[in-house]
Protein backbone atom coordinates (compact mmCIF):
# COMPACT_ATOMS: atom_id res chain seq x y z
CA UNK A 1 0.00 0.00 0.00
CA UNK A 2 0.61 3.34 -0.38
CA UNK A 3 0.18 6.65 1.54
CA UNK A 4 -2.13 8.85 0.07
CA UNK A 5 0.10 11.88 0.01
CA UNK A 6 2.65 9.93 -2.04
CA UNK A 7 0.12 8.42 -4.33
CA UNK A 8 -0.99 12.39 -4.58
CA UNK A 9 2.17 13.47 -5.30
CA UNK A 10 2.43 11.01 -8.18
CA UNK A 11 -0.83 12.10 -9.74
CA UNK A 12 0.34 15.43 -9.56
CA UNK A 13 3.09 15.00 -11.22
CA UNK A 14 0.73 14.10 -14.44
CA UNK A 15 0.55 17.22 -16.59
CA UNK A 16 -2.05 16.30 -18.96
CA UNK A 17 -5.53 15.94 -16.52
CA UNK A 18 -9.04 14.92 -17.37
CA UNK A 19 -11.81 15.65 -15.05
CA UNK A 20 -14.92 14.19 -15.26
CA UNK A 21 -18.26 15.71 -14.06
CA UNK A 22 -17.31 18.95 -14.73
CA UNK A 23 -20.30 21.44 -15.08
CA UNK A 24 -21.97 23.49 -17.77
CA UNK A 25 -23.39 25.91 -14.74
CA UNK A 26 -20.35 26.15 -12.71
CA UNK A 27 -21.40 28.24 -9.57
CA UNK A 28 -19.37 25.99 -6.78
CA UNK A 29 -19.52 22.24 -8.21
CA UNK A 30 -16.43 20.24 -6.73
CA UNK A 31 -14.98 18.96 -9.92
CA UNK A 32 -15.20 23.18 -11.68
CA UNK A 33 -13.38 24.51 -8.81
CA UNK A 34 -10.18 21.04 -9.67
CA UNK A 35 -10.77 22.09 -13.36
CA UNK A 36 -9.86 25.81 -12.77
CA UNK A 37 -7.56 25.46 -9.68
CA UNK A 38 -5.67 22.93 -11.90
CA UNK A 39 -6.03 25.45 -15.17
CA UNK A 40 -4.23 28.22 -13.46
CA UNK A 41 -1.40 26.26 -11.75
CA UNK A 42 -0.21 25.20 -15.36
CA UNK A 43 -1.63 21.79 -16.04
CA UNK A 44 -3.15 20.95 -19.12
CA UNK A 45 -6.67 20.13 -18.02
CA UNK A 46 -9.53 18.45 -19.99
CA UNK A 47 -12.99 18.62 -19.37
CA UNK A 48 -15.37 15.55 -19.41
CA UNK A 49 -19.08 16.43 -19.78
CA UNK A 50 -20.90 14.38 -22.39
CA UNK A 51 -23.55 16.80 -22.36
CA UNK A 52 -21.32 19.96 -22.81
CA UNK A 53 -19.49 21.45 -25.87
CA UNK A 54 -17.74 23.73 -23.39
CA UNK A 55 -16.79 24.04 -19.87
CA UNK A 56 -15.28 26.92 -18.12
CA UNK A 57 -14.48 28.75 -21.41
CA UNK A 58 -12.47 25.45 -22.82
CA UNK A 59 -13.88 22.80 -25.19
CA UNK A 60 -15.41 20.26 -23.25
CA UNK A 61 -15.16 16.51 -24.24
CA UNK A 62 -17.87 13.21 -24.35
CA UNK A 63 -15.14 10.91 -22.71
CA UNK A 64 -11.59 10.37 -22.04
CA UNK A 65 -11.12 8.58 -25.46
CA UNK A 66 -12.15 12.22 -27.44
CA UNK A 67 -9.38 13.92 -25.72
CA UNK A 68 -6.50 14.58 -28.38
CA UNK A 69 -3.37 13.20 -27.33
CA UNK A 70 -4.98 11.58 -24.21
CA UNK A 71 -4.17 12.25 -20.53
CA UNK A 72 -1.92 10.57 -18.06
CA UNK A 73 -4.55 10.93 -14.99
CA UNK A 74 -7.98 11.49 -14.19
CA UNK A 75 -10.54 12.86 -11.52
CA UNK A 76 -13.54 11.30 -11.30
CA UNK A 77 -16.24 13.21 -10.17
CA UNK A 78 -19.50 12.60 -11.40
CA UNK A 79 -22.13 10.28 -9.27
CA UNK A 80 -20.47 6.82 -8.06
CA UNK A 81 -22.31 5.08 -10.27
CA UNK A 82 -20.50 6.47 -13.37
CA UNK A 83 -16.91 5.77 -11.71
CA UNK A 84 -16.83 1.89 -12.89
CA UNK A 85 -17.12 3.31 -16.74
CA UNK A 86 -14.82 6.05 -15.76
CA UNK A 87 -12.14 3.65 -14.64
CA UNK A 88 -12.93 1.04 -17.23
CA UNK A 89 -11.75 3.19 -20.30
CA UNK A 90 -8.96 4.84 -18.19
CA UNK A 91 -8.11 0.65 -18.06
CA UNK A 92 -8.94 0.84 -22.32
CA UNK A 93 -7.09 4.06 -22.90
CA UNK A 94 -3.88 2.61 -20.44
CA UNK A 95 -4.44 5.80 -17.90
CA UNK A 96 -2.72 4.33 -14.38
CA UNK A 97 -3.77 7.27 -12.03
CA UNK A 98 -7.43 7.63 -11.33
CA UNK A 99 -8.80 10.22 -8.46
CA UNK A 100 -12.01 9.47 -7.46
CA UNK A 101 -13.12 13.10 -5.79
CA UNK A 102 -14.68 13.22 -2.09
CA UNK A 103 -15.25 15.90 0.14
CA UNK A 104 -17.52 15.42 3.04
CA UNK A 105 -20.17 13.08 1.62
CA UNK A 106 -19.46 10.04 -0.86
CA UNK A 107 -18.60 12.11 -3.44
CA UNK A 108 -17.91 10.23 -6.36
CA UNK A 109 -16.25 6.68 -4.72
CA UNK A 110 -17.14 3.64 -5.76
CA UNK A 111 -16.18 0.53 -4.45
CA UNK A 112 -16.33 -1.70 -7.33
CA UNK A 113 -15.07 0.88 -9.10
CA UNK A 114 -11.98 1.02 -7.21
CA UNK A 115 -11.55 -2.53 -6.59
CA UNK A 116 -11.64 -2.78 -10.80
CA UNK A 117 -9.25 -0.51 -11.30
CA UNK A 118 -6.53 -1.75 -8.47
CA UNK A 119 -7.52 -4.97 -10.20
CA UNK A 120 -6.08 -3.83 -13.65
CA UNK A 121 -2.98 -2.35 -11.84
CA UNK A 122 -4.33 1.18 -11.81
CA UNK A 123 -3.38 3.76 -9.01
CA UNK A 124 -6.61 4.81 -7.56
CA UNK A 125 -6.91 7.40 -5.25
CA UNK A 126 -10.47 6.82 -3.30
CA UNK A 127 -11.12 10.02 -1.56
CA UNK A 128 -10.23 13.25 -0.81
CA UNK A 129 -9.34 16.21 -3.54
CA UNK A 130 -5.98 16.95 -5.52
CA UNK A 131 -6.28 20.41 -4.07
CA UNK A 132 -5.44 18.85 -1.29
CA UNK A 133 -1.66 18.33 -1.24
CA UNK A 134 1.29 19.54 -3.00
CA UNK A 135 1.29 22.50 -4.77
CA UNK A 136 -2.20 22.19 -5.89
CA UNK A 137 -3.61 22.71 -2.27
CA UNK A 138 -4.80 25.98 -0.20
CA UNK A 139 -5.48 26.62 3.21
CA UNK A 140 -9.20 25.85 3.14
CA UNK A 141 -8.55 22.36 1.23
CA UNK A 142 -5.41 21.69 3.71
CA UNK A 143 -7.60 22.11 6.71
CA UNK A 144 -10.43 20.10 5.05
CA UNK A 145 -8.07 17.48 4.51
CA UNK A 146 -6.44 17.49 8.12
CA UNK A 147 -10.49 17.42 9.55
CA UNK A 148 -11.40 14.46 7.05
CA UNK A 149 -8.35 12.58 8.20
CA UNK A 150 -8.90 12.44 11.24
CA UNK A 151 -12.38 11.55 11.01
CA UNK A 152 -10.75 8.70 8.37
CA UNK A 153 -13.12 10.31 5.95
CA UNK A 154 -9.94 10.04 3.51
CA UNK A 155 -8.21 6.91 2.73
CA UNK A 156 -4.46 6.90 4.57
CA UNK A 157 -3.09 4.62 2.24
CA UNK A 158 -4.22 3.52 -1.49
Amino acid sequence: MTSIKAAAEVFLDARRIAVTGVSRTPGSHGANVVYTRLRELGYEVFAVNPNAEDVEGDPAYANLGAIPGGVEAVVVATRPQHASATVQEAIDLGIMQVWMHRSVDKGSVDDDATRLGRAHGLTVIDGGCPLMYGRASDRGHRVMCRVLSLTRRIPRTV
